[in-house]
């Protein structure tokens, strides 16, 4: 391929398996075609747009040296998606932002199935909150949910990301997607809950 030639028009697939072989300028379209939405999935993850900017072209960077252990199994957007949350996580885990709670839940997430009946988490505690308001509460609530429950409750709730995806992009099952999103949406409106009590006393 010349340099005047560009991988514009190529289909996903071949554009992958010319950036698997080195070709730096195919790697270069696969960053044009998913650079916003990488910065997106960061950006949710770690509600900084400077530290997002850094960990999107992290999470590049490890992409060009893992490239090849992409087996197209699923979509490279979706394998992308991994290789982000994976950046932001140790990030987080890093600078030591929240404080990663294991519980008996996780023991509870990681025994349920895509069968297991979970029940349905109805309480609403930031019903009448301005939205500047609710975000505001919203974004300090989730900054004390744990890694992972703060991971998939981002991805299925602000992303709109499928269960599918979801379970992919965290390598785990669909039945362990479901039951961590549940403990995760009881766990925010319960801090919800109790910051709005909070404010109420003081």
């Amino acid at each position: 391929m010349s340099e005047n030639q560009s991988y514009e028009h190529f289909d996903e697939s071949e554009v992958v398996t010319a950036a698997q072989a080195g070709d730096s300028l195919a790697f270069e379209e696969l960053v044009r075609r998913h650079g916003d939405k990488i910065f997106r999935r960061a950006l949710s993850m770690l509600r900084d747009e400077d530290t997002a900017l850094d960990m999107a072209q992290m999470a590049w960077i490890k992409a060009w040296k893992r490239l090849k252990q992409f087996q197209g199994d699923s979509s490279f957007a979706t394998w992308m998606t991994r290789v982000t949350i994976n950046v932001c996580l140790d990030h987080i885990r890093k600078m030591k932002r929240w404080k990663f709670a294991e519980s008996i839940e996780d023991l509870d997430e990681n025994s349920g199935g895509v069968e297991r009946k979970l029940p349905v988490v109805e309480t609403n505690p930031t019903e009448g909150l301005e939205r500047e308001e609710l975000r505001e509460k919203i974004d300090q609530a989730l900054g004390q949910l744990s890694e992972g429950h703060r991971a998939v409750i981002v991805m299925h709730t602000f992303e709109e990301m499928a269960y599918k995806e979801i379970a992919d992009a965290m390598d785990c099952s669909i039945g362990t997607v479901m039951s961590r999103l549940f403990y995760a949406r009881r766990n925010l409106a319960s801090i919800l809950q109790r910051m709005l009590n909070e404010g109420e006393t003081s």
